[in-house]
């Protein structure tokens, strides 16, 4: 399985996105962002340059970051013990965490790390500089800083548009279908927010994971240059090496599928309490019902009727959510 790569050319608004979501299937945008001020600072002055740049854009204040050995190779993970990391985490002002990640760059002593930073609250005025058509204008972006790094792999549960800014991203994926074969570490005890696969940054992993063979022959392998994006839809796992002293990466979170404020991750949590541990028939007859109303691989639950009859199962634009999640309030409330 190959992935898409597609020219920047063909994306200039929203809307052109728009086929590539519905295909649930990630894509190389090559050249995407390869006008922007700090990319071309970074092609032509240097990983340095682009991040003396940034600093123009930081407002102060304070934030979290890893540090760890450099001898671990910027591999942020588990430590020994169900309650270990290999890093540790520290905080400080903006600009020392940034002299930092630069001094690293040059004495090798250390690997720091800065994630998932808004832009408009760390970075003003970065968004405005470095704008990108094909999202809409409330699709704010986040920064990622640091020196080489190994980022666990991962899924997140929005729509992710990334672009590497300053340094040479390599990116692995796997199918959402592949969760099974991944060893996922626990949803509570995570190292920055997201459960990780423990196959995938193991390097026994065939020896301690068996079924991680059958993810591995079916992972993707992509790289990026400074200006090239990568659409990731929901789901999708992705490991990240940064390879260069010094890395910028924006990123953009989004449901670009939601009908309201309500997360499809949130209804497994729910789900997960209400049937996890319901005897195994009656998992079954309920996977049956989910399939019928939610998964619908056979169309509407009530197409035999015609749509005036569809009652709340009617299109969720037309109210229908609205009366759906006041129905399930009151049943949460006990009403």
């Amino acid at each position: 399985m190959q992935i898409e790569e597609i020219e920047r050319q063909q994306f200039r608004q929203p809307e052109d996105l728009r086929p590539v979501i519905d295909q649930c299937q990630p894509i190389v945008i090559r050249g995407l962002c390869k006008d922007w001020p700090i990319v071309r600072l970074a092609q032509g002055g240097g990983n340095g340059a682009a991040l003396d740049h940034l600093r123009r854009y930081a407002s102060g204040g304070s934030v979290d970051y890893f540090v760890a050995d450099a001898k671990l190779g910027g591999r942020y993970a588990y430590g020994e013990g169900a309650d270990g990391f290999n890093f540790t985490r520290q905080r400080s002002e903006m600009g020392a965490a940034l002299d930092r990640i630069a001094a690293n760059a040059n004495d090798g002593a250390q690997t720091c790390y800065i994630g998932s930073l808004p832009s408009d609250t760390y970075f003003p005025g970065f968004a405005e500089d470095h704008g990108c058509a094909l999202l809409p204008p409330n699709v704010r972006p986040r920064l990622w800083i640091g020196n080489a790094s190994d980022i666990a792999c991962h899924y997140d549960s929005f729509d992710n548009l990334a672009i590497a800014v300053a340094g040479r991203r390599h990116f692995t994926l796997y199918p959402p279908d592949a969760i099974g074969d991944l060893y996922v570490g626990p949803i509570d005890h995570t190292m920055a927010g997201q459960p990780v696969s423990l196959a995938a940054i193991d390097p026994d992993a065939q020896e301690r994971f068996p079924r991680f063979e059958a993810a591995a022959q079916r992972r993707l392998h992509v790289d990026l240059n400074p200006g090239d994006a990568l659409y990731l839809p929901k789901l999708w796992w992705h490991g990240v090496k940064a390879r260069d002293g010094i890395n910028i990466l924006t990123n953009y979170w989004w449901d670009a599928s939601a009908a309201g404020p309500d997360a499809p991750y949130a209804a497994m949590l729910l789900s997960m309490i209400a049937i996890a541990e319901r005897p195994e028939p009656e998992r079954a007859a309920w996977r049956a019902f989910f399939d019928h109303y939610v998964f619908r691989p056979d169309g509407h639950p009530l197409a035999h009727l015609p749509a005036e009859r569809h009652g709340i199962l009617g299109p969720l634009k037309e109210g229908n959510y609205g009366r759906i999640r006041a129905l399930v309030m009151r049943m949460l409330r006990g009403g």
